[in-house]
């Protein structure tokens, strides 16, 4: 429960504009399936963490 309340926390001190987008991602990822979840979350650490070592690969 904790996780959920950090969330609501920050949900909290988001702006009103921002918040249609939001909503309109965890909608997206209501849909999902849990493992594709899994693997963009995945892809996502992977292109985060190895962002230099990408764009030297891309040259």
């Amino acid at each position: 429960m904790e996780l959920k309340q950090e969330i609501v926390q920050i949900v909290d001190k988001l702006p009103n504009e921002v918040l249609g987008e939001l909503l309109q991602y965890l909608r997206q990822v209501e849909k999902t399936t849990k493992e594709k979840m899994r693997l963009s979350l995945n892809l996502n650490t992977i292109l985060t963490e190895d962002r230099e070592l990408l764009e030297k690969l891309a040259k």
